[in-house]
């Protein structure tokens, strides 16, 4: 099956692609937002082509998965036909929750809606829409843990300006618990913006390849975000063998279980279990190894593909 997909999202991308198909990816000179093209920091098959637009008619295209409401109009602007589509949402509903309306149901078509998360698809209104959920998988990158520096992780981008939604405002209370190495885009300048020493509050602009092994010398993985899908940092330091200090919000609950670290919405509940992960790293240890046990449980590679190969031939047979 020949599959357009354009490259929104790189660490989801990732596993789609390696499924066995051919994944065709617009690519513009420019490589804007239309057109990136083949990702350039992940490890993708050589199954994902490039096309550029005007070359995307002649095609043969069997499926287009679309991802932000103006593809609809660019599929039909670029190939000149509608093949058959699934619309995949990676992220919960902002605005009016819980009754957002999703863009999909003002599409005409049927248009099947793929949500990540059971708990993406309860918030969004979807209106007639047929939904399904396929949750994430992972390209395990093994259990990658030493946990030798006593700090936490944080993988965010743009804390500055994303602010109360990613739960920038808690990592003051956070750092005084712990030093923490903050990973992400757009995280220059964090410690002077929350009026945190530099040694409290360090950041770190990472290619992806790198980045696993950065976050598997520190002791635990802090997930502060409030308001999110399901990050998927969060699912790759469980698959590290990290233990998990996180935010009870959204999908974390089904996420993180039991043994895999310590889960609340209470502060000083989540800051004493950071001090306790840094004061013991055999207890540390021990979280981790069930963080990462739960996560190849349910998030592994294998149950994703399969899920999205079931779903597609559904849409195009």
């Amino acid at each position: 099956m020949r599959i357009l997909i354009w490259h929104v999202h790189g660490s989801w991308t990732t596993a789609f692609v390696q499924g066995p198909h051919t994944y065709i990816v617009p690519v513009t000179p420019d490589r804007g937002p239309d057109g990136l093209g083949r990702a350039r920091t992940f490890d993708w098959p050589d199954s994902v082509t490039e096309l550029p637009p005007e070359r995307l008619r002649e095609a043969d295209i069997d499926l287009v998965v679309l991802q932000r409401p103006h593809e609809y109009d660019l599929v039909r602007r670029w190939l000149g036909r509608r093949p058959p589509m699934v619309y995949l949402e990676h992220n919960a509903p902002h605005g009016n929750v819980p009754d957002t309306r999703h863009p999909v149901a003002e599409l005409p078509g049927g248009i099947p809606l793929v949500h990540v998360t059971h708990f993406n698809r309860l918030m969004w209104d979807a209106g007639g829409a047929e939904t399904a959920v396929i949750e994430h998988g992972i390209v395990d990158p093994g259990p990658l843990w030493t946990g030798e520096l006593p700090h936490a992780a944080v993988v965010v981008n743009e804390p500055v300006r994303r602010g109360r939604t990613t739960g920038t405002d808690l990592l003051p209370a956070f750092a005084r618990a712990a030093p923490l190495d903050v990973f992400g885009m757009g995280t220059d300048g964090l410690a002077g913006h929350l009026g945190l020493p530099p040694e409290r509050c360090r950041t770190h602009e990472l290619v992806q390849k790198d980045l696993h092994s950065a976050m598997a010398r520190r002791r635990l993985y802090l997930h502060p975000v409030r308001w999110t899908s399901l990050g998927l940092s969060l699912l790759e330091a469980m698959h590290l063998g990290m233990p998990v200090v996180a935010l009870a919000t959204t999908e974390v609950t089904e996420a993180v279980p039991p043994g895999a670290g310590v889960v609340s919405n209470r502060i000083d509940v989540l800051t004493d279990a950071v001090r306790d992960f840094v004061a013991d790293p055999l207890h540390a240890r021990a979280a981790g190894e069930g963080a990462r046990a739960a996560a190849l449980a349910r998030y592994g590679l294998a149950r994703f593909l399969d899920d999205w190969e079931r779903l597609l031939k559904e849409v195009t047979r």
